[in-house]
């Protein structure tokens, strides 16, 4: 590559489940190119999505652009949309022919269709990064401009349609999920070093049905002595649940959302968790079994695919929310921790994580060859 910077531009946000991975991508970018160049790396996100809120510590200068995606039910917020999407074409036109970035990359949410089409149309090379075993609108209407697209999941193949190059990579995860400390996590979250932790988790905004089973389990019993919860409720529940369970149980540390996850992940012996892709994705890494509840409403049923594929593969349990009622998630990671199938599965995730590259390598190393290929051939 020639001494000047490598200049990226990464879009995707909303949620954690599009924001981590294009952390992960461009650290791991920023670790393989800074022996040799310059790397200039900037995020495209709205005010309203998690990356505003993490603009302190998101590590990369964060662009703002005001856009939003259509609701499925009629409201007059629809017909604001197409003039909001206009004016962040416009914008993203205009930082475009500022910055020059070499590449694009997209990974997901209604922030990345306006920075990629733009870039589609000046003729940058776009790169897509899929999580979900079924691909969101975004990825399946911007798949046809782009070089490279990176999936999560296998089976997001068959909805795809691109004359680019698809790789099956698995998600990536943040090399940071994997460095915390047992015992320095444990005494920071305030948890008995010497009880198995079962941590709650309904990704970065919370699961309202799995706090509310929870809850209804916590009601008909006391959870076990030997056992305590590290439980992520989300904003919108934290107050309610941090109410109850205060009366109910000692063995409870509550959280609304923690960026330090390496933390929470280190102090876990199991999770009770949605299956989004990259909350999947950090489970697997850190080797923790999981019992997954997915989330019956998302697009396509992704969160249902998503984790019947660790099912499948003998990596994870799951119950249907519709369930909840009948099913008591506690007793149920109770009797997996103490079953002989809990050290099965974490045998399955040793396995597959032994036999696979990281994904996070696989993508940032074959950006770095993209970049290089159409340096040298000028296009």
């Amino acid at each position: 590559m020639p001494a000047d910077a490598a200049r990226i531009i990464f879009a995707g946000g909303g949620t954690g489940g599009h924001l981590f991975p294009a952390i992960a991508i461009a650290d791991r970018l920023t670790e393989l190119l800074k022996e040799r160049m310059k790397v200039d790396i900037i995020f495209v996100g709205t005010k309203r999505g998690l990356e505003y809120r993490m603009r302190d510590s998101l590590g990369y200068p964060l662009h703002l652009i005001n856009v939003r995606g259509l609701v499925r039910s009629f409201t007059l917020k629809n017909l604001v949309a197409p003039f909001l999407l206009a004016g962040a074409l416009v914008k993203s036109m205009l930082l475009l022919n500022r910055f020059s970035p070499d590449v694009v990359i997209g990974t997901g949410g209604y922030v990345s269709w306006p920075i990629i089409r733009a870039a589609a149309f000046k003729k940058i090379a776009v790169v897509l990064q899929e999580q979900n075993s079924f691909p969101g609108i975004t990825t399946r209407r911007l798949a046809q401009y782009a070089k490279r697209i990176y999936l999560g999941f296998e089976k997001a193949q068959e909805h795809i349609r691109t004359e680019g190059r698809i790789l099956v990579t698995g998600n990536p995860v943040r090399t940071s999920i994997l460095n915390g400390s047992r015992s320095e996590a444990r005494q920071l979250l305030g948890l008995d070093p010497d009880k198995t932790t079962i941590l709650v988790l309904g990704g970065s905004q919370g699961a309202h049905a799995i706090n509310n089973a929870v809850v209804r389990n916590l009601e008909k019993s006391s959870l076990s002595e030997n056992y305590q919860l590290l439980w992520q409720t989300g904003k919108r529940d934290y107050k309610e649940v941090a109410a109850f369970a205060g009366r109910k149980t000692p063995n409870c540390t509550l959280f609304p959302f923690a960026e330090r996850m390496n933390l929470v992940y280190a102090a876990t012996d199991l999770a009770i968790a949605r299956a989004g892709a990259l909350t999947l994705a950090e489970l697997t890494a850190c080797g923790l079994p999981s019992i997954l509840i997915p989330y019956p409403h998302a697009a396509g049923d992704h969160q249902r695919k998503n984790a019947l594929d660790l099912v499948n593969r003998g990596m994870a349990l799951m119950f249907e929310e519709k369930n909840l009622g009948t099913v008591d998630l506690l007793s149920e990671a109770v009797a997996l921790h103490r079953s002989e199938r809990f050290q099965q599965i974490r045998h399955a995730i040793a396995e597959e994580m032994q036999r696979r590259k990281p994904a996070v390598d696989v993508i940032a190393e074959d950006i770095v060859d993209l970049i290089c290929e159409m340096r040298k051939t000028g296009h």
